[in-house]
C-alpha cells in the first residue's frame, strides 16, 4: 500500500456486489483498488484469476496517461499544446489549424474511432508495423478522409488516429521515443513496475469490445513495435494504475517526485469541450484532456473497452480502478454498482 493508513476503512459491502456479477456473467475474475488522497491505496480486492500481479491490457483507460505526456512537455516549454501541430512537424501543414489540445480532447475534426473506420490511412494506428511518426504523417497528410474531416473545435469525435498524431508530436517536440517519455514522466517519479505501451490490436484482435483471449498477461508475448497505439495500447497492474490515480488526486505529485504540474492536472480535468466550443460528448458528458467528465456528479473517468474502469472524485479526494478483462459494458455495470459503496466507506472512515 501507498503511505500510512491512519483511518479504519470498511469495504465489506463491496465483495458481494462484485461476486454476484462475476458469477452471473461467468467472468474469469476481477480486481478493484480504492485510493484516497491522504491515505494512498486504502483497499485492494481480487476475484478469480485476477490478482495484484496480473498485467492487463487497459484499452482506452490509456488516454489520460497519454494526455499527461503532452501536458508535461507543455510544462517544460518543449511544446505549446495550444499552438498548431505545424509548429512542431513539417507535415502538420496539411491541417494548419489543428493543435495538440484539440487532439487530446477529441476535437481536432479528424474522424474519430466511431466514425467510418474504413479510411485506410487511419488503420496504421492499430498495426505494430512502421513507426509512430510514419503513421501520424500518413494520417495527417493522406486526403482519403478529407470529406469527413471537420473544422477543429466544432465537434466531439472520440478517439481514433488523432491520438497517433498527438503521440508523434510529443516525440518530435521532445526528441525522445514514446517509451522513453513514459519512463521519464511516469515510471521513474511514480515508482511504477509494469506500465508500458504496445500495439496489440492486430496481434490479439478483440471480439467487438471483448477482451483479447490470446493475451494471458505476459507482455513478452506482445510483438515489439515502434508504433505504439497511443489511445489504447497501455498495459499495467492495478497497483501501478492506482499510483497514477493518486498522482491526479495529489496535484501531479508521486511518491518519488513530481510527474505533472498542478496546472497540467487542472487543465486535464477541466471540461475543455464545454469551455472552448460548447461541445457535449455522448450521454451528455463533458471531456477534458484524456478524461470524461460527468457533468452532474463532477466525477471524472477514463473507461476502457476491456472493462478497465478508473474514476475519481477529485473534490472528494478519492477514487477507484476496476479491471475485469471482459468488456466495457460489464465493467461499467460493476463500476456503477460500486460508486456509492466506495463513497460511503470513504466518508465513514473520515468521521
Amino acid at each position: 500500500m501507498t503511505g500510512p493508513q491512519a483511518r479504519d476503512y470498511d469495504f465489506s459491502a463491496i465483495g458481494p456486489i462484485v461476486q454476484e456479477i462475476v458469477d452471473r456473467e461467468g467472468l474469469d475474475g476481477a480486481g478493484l483498488v480504492v485510493v484516497e488522497r491522504d491515505d494512498g491505496i486504502v483497499h485492494e480486492q481480487y476475484w478469480g484469476e485476477v490478482d495484484a500481479d496480473r498485467i492487463s491490457l487497459i484499452a482506452s483507460a490509456s488516454k489520460m496517461i497519454a494526455a499527461g505526456v503532452l501536458l508535461r512537455l507543455d510544462d517544460g516549454g518543449l511544446l505549446d499544446v495550444d499552438a498548431p501541430v505545424a509548429d512542431v512537424v513539417e507535415w502538420g501543414a496539411a491541417h494548419p489549424d489543428i493543435t495538440p489540445a484539440q487532439l487530446l480532447s477529441n476535437s481536432s475534426g479528424l474522424p474519430g474511432l466511431l466514425d467510418p473506420a474504413a479510411f485506410i490511412p487511419h488503420r496504421c494506428a492499430f498495426r505494430p508495423s512502421g513507426t509512430l511518426q510514419e503513421c501520424a504523417e500518413t494520417v495527417f497528410t493522406t486526403p482519403d478522409d478529407d470529406a469527413a474531416t471537420r473544422p477543429p473545435d466544432t465537434e466531439f469525435r472520440y478517439g481514433g488516429a488523432q491520438w497517433q498524431v498527438a503521440g508523434a508530436v510529443a516525440e518530435a517536440a521532445s526528441g525522445r521515443s514514446w517509451a522513453d517519455l513514459i519512463e521519464e514522466i511516469y515510471i521513474e517519479p511514480c515508482g511504477l513496475d509494469t506500465l508500458a505501451f504496445n500495439n496489440h490490436w492486430a496481434q490479439f484482435p478483440p471480439g467487438g469490445f471483448a477482451y483479447p483471449e490470446g493475451f494471458d498477461g505476459d507482455p513478452a508475448t506482445l510483438q515489439p513495435t515502434e508504433n505504439p497505439n497511443i489511445e489504447g495500447g497501455a498495459y499495467t497492474t492495478t497497483g501501478d494504475y492506482a499510483e497514477l490515480l493518486l498522482m491526479h488526486l495529489r496535484g501531479g505529485r508521486c511518491s518519488d517526485g513530481r510527474s505533472l504540474s498542478a496546472d497540467a492536472i487542472e487543465r486535464m480535468h477541466a471540461d475543455r469541450i464545454a469551455d472552448v466550443y460548447g461541445g457535449t460528448a455522448p450521454g451528455g458528458q463533458g471531456y477534458g484532456m484524456g478524461w470524461w467528465i460527468d457533468r452532474q456528479s463532477g466525477r471524472i473517468n477514463d473507461n476502457g473497452a476491456y472493462g478497465a474502469v478508473p474514476w475519481l472524485d477529485v473534490d472528494g479526494g478519492f477514487g477507484a480502478y476496476l479491471v475485469i478483462e471482459q468488456d466495457v459494458f460489464v465493467g461499467l455495470e460493476i463500476a456503477d454498482a460500486l460508486r456509492q459503496p466506495v463513497e460511503d466507506a470513504v466518508t465513514a472512515a473520515r468521521l
